[in-house]
């Protein structure tokens, strides 16, 4: 069954136009949730309004919405005054500039989706959008209402379909100086960065999303099988922390030899390592004869 589209209207560039639909491209249903339940009756427990100086309980008629003016007062805003200053959505996505991929920062991307023809009549005029962003190498900038609310929009290509990102505005993004400032500049020396460079090095990789492993969402899971199948649960034994690095230079050096010790093992041939494997069996089994001797 094909996933129910969010939102659906028209993609406009100039004079040319196509209808659209877009998809959430993110979704959390694989997370393991949990419901507040009675404990003696095993049902799930529902939430109230409750007034929070007399304790009373808000019936629906009676729920509005306010505005704190200063601590504990309120101007309320009425349903029809929030309506006029809503923004009417036009189901319409209006290009108006392109830029360089590479200057959008990360912290204003906030929620994306998937971006795709409605219809076999919208896939020329889509293709056209999709496929000039793709010769010159750069982003859409629109506008486009969702849920009452304006937002900016960058549409990019992704494979046959485009990919758009709602963006966040300036003043959601808090100023880094606030929580920078206070960093002191220390006097590290060469040898200390090229030491670090090679251990970035030995590092290097691909961004590949298919080895990200949520662990604990997994341990979730494994909690509830194991509760639900009556099994014992065992408490799995806390790491200790490491002790505080003193010596930087020292921590760097050893973290390099670290992974060429292990690059020189990976790399070892087989007929090399196969003795050593031989001969730590035969340690073994001597041990093993000698403790049922005794």
């Amino acid at each position: 069954m094909a996933p129910r589209a969010y939102w659906k209207g028209t993609l406009k560039l100039s004079l040319v136009s196509c209808p659209v639909v877009l998809y959430p491209a993110t979704t959390t249903a694989e997370k393991t949730r949990f419901h507040l339940i009675n404990r003696e009756t095993g049902s799930r427990l529902k939430q109230q309004m409750v007034d929070s100086e007399t304790g009373d309980v808000v019936e629906s008629d009676q729920k509005g919405r306010g505005y704190e003016l200063r601590k504990g007062k309120y101007v309320e805003i009425e349903p029809e005054e929030l309506e006029a200053v809503q923004i009417e959505s036009s189901h319409t996505i209006d290009i108006e500039s392109f830029v360089p991929s590479d200057e959008i920062d990360q912290r204003y991307l906030n929620h994306p989706y998937y971006i795709a023809p409605e219809g076999k009549a919208a896939v020329d005029a889509f293709a056209v959008i999709r496929d000039a962003m793709k010769d010159e190498g750069r982003v859409a900038l629109a506008k486009i209402v969702l849920t009452n609310r304006e937002h900016v929009i960058a549409i990019e290509p992704l494979g046959k379909g485009m990919l758009g990102t709602t963006l966040r505005y300036p003043y959601e993004l808090r100023d880094e100086d606030d929580f920078f400032d206070d960093i002191k500049n220390p006097k590290i020396t060469k040898d200390m960065v090229e030491l670090a460079t090679h251990i970035l090095d030995s590092k290097a990789a691909h961004f590949d999303p298919s080895k990200f492993k949520d662990e604990y969402e997994n341990a979730l899971k494994a909690l509830v099988r194991r509760k639900a199948s009556g099994k014992p649960l065992k408490a799995a034994p806390r790491e200790e922390k490491p002790d505080n690095v003193i010596n930087l230079m020292d921590a760097l050096k050893q973290s390099l030899k670290g992974k060429s010790a292990a690059k020189r093992r990976a790399s070892a041939p087989a007929s090399r390592r196969a003795p050593q494997r031989r001969a730590a069996k035969k340690a073994h089994r001597s041990a093993a004869r000698a403790r049922k001797a005794g």
